[in-house]
């Protein structure tokens, strides 16, 4: 196999490969990435077992073929050759020339034949969503998946069509001390779809992709796999194999104290009074009073800090703890210039979300503070 290629668009597929590749594997051939060249087209596969990526790119064929090469070796290559070259890769005889100007480098490649391929039939569901949903539906979502392996049904997205008038495709994420649901309209072609859970891993090389794009996401999946057709990639993930549990249970609906904020100032005001707070004492205590509300936070090695933020806010008294990450987390996806704030008491889930109407709601659990 030989092809010429322009840097930056080789560094540009690359890049979206060898991020799937882990960095120690016990199989030789899973730290390869498959390169192929046909006609005028450069296509590049990595995979992990669980997850698959493939890309393609224009380039120019001298010699049609296909070898494997360590795919973050030639990442970390292409990226120190200056840019605007013109490199060659020339595989023959188990080793792999790579030219470009001055420099050139020899790599030792393993057979095409040993490189394991995740198949990509039978994903009869299929739709598209617009780049930016995607992008919403992710980032809304993604900061509260578990990493927890032990609840290994909790470290992915829940996907799924909720039987209901109108149809939505709901995504939720939880890690048991926040949670985090989004829905929308149900895009066509996704009805009658199966509850699939998506990987953190998959989420994560997902959204990368989605950085550069705009435009429609093809979807496909079935009960055990989903693709992504993104641009000029596809990548393909195995689902997680576990059953979500009802989240709607633990989605208040009686929250009778109500306090409605400015989120940004809400979230500027958590993060002053946490700078004085440890890893250990990441709680702020916000304590509620008539339109007002007065953070705090006590750390026994640094002292406690105070701030009081305008609010509105008619209930009784009280006061209410929460990990500060974990409210700075969710305050972060709300885009109005007012959030509301449902709770109970001390000890109950809280209700966080836009208005009543909004695509996403969250909910916090509360500490002792």
């Amino acid at each position: 196999m030989k092809l010429v290629v322009e840097r930056a668009t080789l560094l540009k597929a690359l890049g979206h490969v060898q991020s799937v590749v882990e960095r120690r594997n016990t199989i030789p051939i899973l730290s390869n990435v498959l390169i192929s060249a046909d006609g005028d087209t450069m296509k590049l596969m990595a995979t992990d077992l669980d997850l698959q990526i493939v890309e393609e790119a224009p380039v120019t064929v001298e010699t049609a073929g296909a070898t494997t090469v360590s795919a973050h070796t030639l990442f970390d290559i292409v990226r120190k050759i200056p840019d605007g070259a013109q490199v060659t890769l020339d595989a023959t005889g188990g080793r792999m020339a790579v030219t470009a100007g001055r420099a050139r480098f020899q790599l030792q490649t393993l057979p095409r034949e040993d490189f394991p391929v995740i198949g990509e039939s039978d994903l009869p569901i299929r739709f598209s969503l617009p780049a930016e949903t995607l992008v919403m539906l992710i980032d809304r979502t993604r900061f509260a998946i578990s990493t927890e392996e032990t609840r290994y049904y909790l470290n992915g997205i829940f996907l799924h069509a909720p039987a209901q008038p109108g149809g939505t495709l709901r995504a939720v994420a939880t890690d048991g001390h926040r949670l985090a649901r989004v829905e929308i309209p149900l895009p066509e072609g996704a009805a009658g779809m199966p509850d699939i859970i998506v990987p953190r891993k998959c989420v994560a090389e997902v959204r990368k992709l989605l950085d550069e794009r705009d435009g429609e996401v093809e979807i496909a999946l079935s009960n055990t796999k989903i693709r992504f057709r993104i641009g000029a990639a596809v990548l393909t993930s195995k689902l997680i194999d576990g059953t979500f549990p009802d989240y709607s249970r633990v989605i208040p609906t009686a929250n009778d104290r109500l306090l409605k904020i400015d989120p940004a100032t809400l979230a500027e005001g958590v993060d002053r009074v946490t700078a004085i707070a440890s890893e250990k004492t990441r709680a702020v205590k916000l304590s509620l009073d008539r339109d007002r509300v007065t953070l705090s936070v006590t750390s026994p090695e640094n002292g406690t800090a105070s701030e009081d933020v305008p609010a509105d806010y008619a209930a009784a008294a009280f006061d209410v703890g929460f990990n500060s990450r974990y409210l700075l987390d969710i305050l972060a996806q709300v885009e109005g210039q007012e959030v509301e704030v449902h709770m109970a008491d001390a000890s109950a889930p809280t209700l966080i979300r836009e208005h009543e109407g909004s695509q996403a709601l969250y909910v916090l659990m509360p500490m002792r503070v």
